[in-house]
């Protein structure tokens, strides 16, 4: 660890000192000592805070256990288990009806709907690939993915294939002629688009010549009205842009020239400093404040050499046009971006106490990456973030309205001490663990003046849902999981309890990732189901899944979709209070190794990476080598899953150590290729990575809530030491 600068009560790492004096408070209006003085303000109201939150949680999973120790199979009655979870305080008697009262949101996150995309703000790289994800090429999308199928000579070759390239034309005149439908005839007949009187006229031949069945929906040109370069439209809220060429590759093997529909993409972006890094130390949040510095200013800058070639990639400009009567429209080039921050869990040395306790890093994450926003509030950059002068936050693991209620008086003592108009941070309320989402109108209702968001996690509930029942039973498969109804009950209800509190028209309402970036044309057949839902937004693992995840935006209107839905629906708290208990436990010997062996492959391969190399969210190869997004909610899970398998001796240890010695070696040979990679099969004893993942499964059921952060942080930086 770097020296230490002793100032207004704290023990600041130096990195972190020098960052914030020499880089972020210069060319803002607030003072160094004024800075300082009231950080340690805060540090000292809401430290204790923040630990007795901690303690309530332990309480309340101590007095759990207890109670389905005592109930065990046929001692078990819903009603009676109900009932203990209110005397105790973890189910909340639900509050009066009433509607969020959030202002001066942007319209990314209020009126539009559309993919998010969530990053580790870590990696400059990705912060910038997914920031520019606003606009994406479909035809890159559709050529470069299983989208298109690979039949009747339609292969992905080295060079361009015009027979791939064809159906990719076909496949994008299909969506034009459904979303941007003409009067008469076909997209695909089009010869010529030009623009006559402020009209968009479209020449199928010589003779013949059609216009939009809705005129409005042609908003913007580039170039000469008659040889247009771009035209504008705009369908169910969202923008794409017809490029026209007819001198390049694609325009001259098409009759109208045009080489690539612009897909108006990611409009929301999440800048991650939680799940999706490995954050261990004032050196790593150092590394995370100066991409979110940067991404503010405007100025974030990457090197990058793709295909033998190195340039700068920098953040996208805004995207000029004219309207059709020759009027300057302005649009964004960038997905608007959240911070999100770790939850009330870890602490880090960045700051000590006076007496030298590490301060939470939620309360450090809170300060400073609001104060680095003010870069964008005050409009001190070069590219503007939030037209309306928000911050948006997404705060993530709270459990319970408690502790929503806890991070709302931080945002507000944060706006207080940069001298910010109350409710400027907005938050989004990650619905991820057990007690919000039984809870969660009573959660929404402690943030209603600012919250903007809720968004379900299906990998960090199952997490919480194992843990919180770990003494319950034996859980069921994974797989079988997914089939309980507390699953459908979670996403029903995270969209009802959303539009019950006024979300339409005012904030996000979110579904989770699709994890396999490889598999498009299954996301395309299947992520429909979030925009039909009522959810606004969904997650997506790449700018090209964004692009094309953005079609199901057009096919629906989930504006009018949650208009539907508002009509008498109630949640079903029950259903949500189901646990996934296997309901035959009587697996063959072969089952249980598969699933040990699923759940221990899933594990080192993440682990490997983010303990011996800091990286927190990768495409890991799963047991059949199909690469999955992973980040810390999917180890909650699998450990959790095998942590209670161990303790209801569906398996023993040998069995766990078994398998996890076996699935190194596939692990190994996975990242064979990796020049940086060390094999944990080569000393299983003194590999730090192997010994990390046991612990992660061993001690899994005394982690607190079943998070991996303290024993990952602990190995981390055994790793970085060595």
């Amino acid at each position: 660890m770097s020296s230490r600068v002793n100032i207004a009560n704290l023990k600041v790492a130096d990195c972190l000192y020098q960052f914030i004096e020499q880089q972020v408070l210069p060319d803002l209006p607030i003072s160094s000592d004024n800075f300082w003085h009231k950080f340690s303000t805060i540090i000292k109201t809401f430290m204790p805070l923040n630990q007795q939150l901690l303690a309530t949680r332990a309480s309340l999973q101590q007095q759990i256990d207890q109670w389905h120790s005592e109930h065990q199979g046929n001692n078990f009655h819903f009603a009676d288990y109900k009932q203990f979870l209110t005397d105790i305080g973890y189910l909340t008697e639900p509050v009066s009806d009433f509607t969020i009262s959030t202002e001066n949101v942007d319209a990314e996150l209020a009126q539009m709907a559309g993919p998010q995309l969530v990053v580790p703000i870590m990696n400059a790289r990705f912060a910038l690939n997914a920031v520019n994800a606003r606009w994406g090429s479909l035809y890159d999308a559709l050529y470069g993915t299983d989208v298109i199928d690979e039949t009747d000579g339609a292969e992905k070759s080295g060079t361009y294939n015009p027979v791939r390239g064809a159906k990719v034309i076909n496949f994008a005149r299909d969506f034009l002629d459904q979303y941007l439908p003409l009067t008469h005839g076909s997209h695909r007949q089009a010869a010529q688009y030009l623009i006559e009187e402020q009209r968009l006229i479209v020449k199928l031949s010589e003779q013949q010549q059609s216009t939009l069945q809705l005129p409005e929906q042609f908003i913007g040109y580039n170039g000469e009205q008659h040889h247009p370069q771009q035209l504008l439209f705009k369908h169910n809220g969202l923008h794409f842009e017809l490029n026209i060429n007819a001198n390049s590759q694609i325009g001259q093997q098409d009759q109208a020239g045009i080489c690539d529909i612009l897909m108006e993409s990611a409009l929301t972006t999440i800048m991650d400093c939680e799940d999706s890094v490995a954050a261990v130390d004032a050196e790593d949040k150092v590394v995370a404040y100066k991409n979110w510095l940067g991404l503010n200013k405007g100025t974030l800058s990457e090197t990058v050499t793709k295909g033998g070639h190195t340039f700068t990639r920098t953040m996208n400009q805004d995207r000029h046009y004219l309207t059709p009567d020759n009027q300057p429209l302005v649009l964004s080039g960038r997905s608007l971006m959240f911070v999100r921050n770790v939850g009330h869990l870890m602490t880090n040395n960045a700051i000590l106490t006076a007496d030298n306790q590490e301060v939470p890093e939620g309360i450090l994450d809170a300060m400073v990456t609001s104060l680095i926003a003010l870069y964008d509030v005050y409009q001190q950059n070069s590219l503007t973030n939030s037209k309306t002068g928000s911050i948006y936050i997404v705060k993530p693991k709270m459990h319970g309205p408690e502790e929503v209620a806890f991070a709302n008086q931080l945002f507000e003592q944060v706006e207080l001490a940069l001298e910010l108009p109350k409710n400027t941070i907005k938050m989004g309320i990650m619905d991820e663990e057990r007690r919000t989402s039984v809870n969660l109108k009573n959660c929404i209702y402690q943030a209603k003046e600012r919250v903007v968001f809720i968004n379900t996690g299906f990998l960090d509930r199952t997490g919480d849902e194992i843990h919180t029942s770990m003494a319950a039973g034996p859980m069921a498969r994974k797989a079988d999981i997914k089939l309980t109804p507390w699953i459908s009950a979670y996403e029903d209800n995270n969209v009802i309890i959303g539009l019950a509190c006024g979300f339409s028209g005012k904030a996000q309402i979110g579904k989770g990732m699709w994890p396999i970036p490889d598999h498009m044309a299954n996301m395309l057949s299947t992520k429909i189901a979030h925009p039909r839902s009522g959810a606004n937004t969904a997650w997506v693992p790449s700018p090209t899944a964004a692009t094309l995840h953005a079609l199901h935006y057009h096919e629906i209107d989930v504006f009018a979709r949650q208009n539907q839905l508002t009509q008498g629906q109630t949640a079903a708290q029950d259903a949500l209070l189901t646990i996934p208990l296997a309901q035959d436990h009587h697996w063959s010997e072969e089952e249980i190794n598969a699933e040990l062996d699923n759940n221990a492959q899933g594990i080192l391969g993440y682990v490997v990476r983010w303990v011996e190399q800091g990286i927190g969210c990768s495409k890991v190869p799963d047991i059949n080598h199909i690469g999955l997004m992973e980040d810390r909610a999917t180890l909650r899970i699998s450990s959790q899953h095998m942590a209670n398998w161990l303790k209801h001796n569906i398996c023993s240890k040998e069995q766990v150590i078994a398998s996890m010695k076996k699935m190194a070696k596939v692990v190994d040979q996975q990242n064979s290729g990796d020049a940086d990679y060390r094999a944990m099969s080569d000393d299983f004893e003194h590999s730090i990575a192997f010994q990390a993942a046991c612990d992660l499964i061993f001690k899994g059921e005394q982690q607190p809530s079943g998070y991996t952060e303290p024993l990952l942080h602990q190995y981390r930086l055994r790793a970085k030491a060595n």
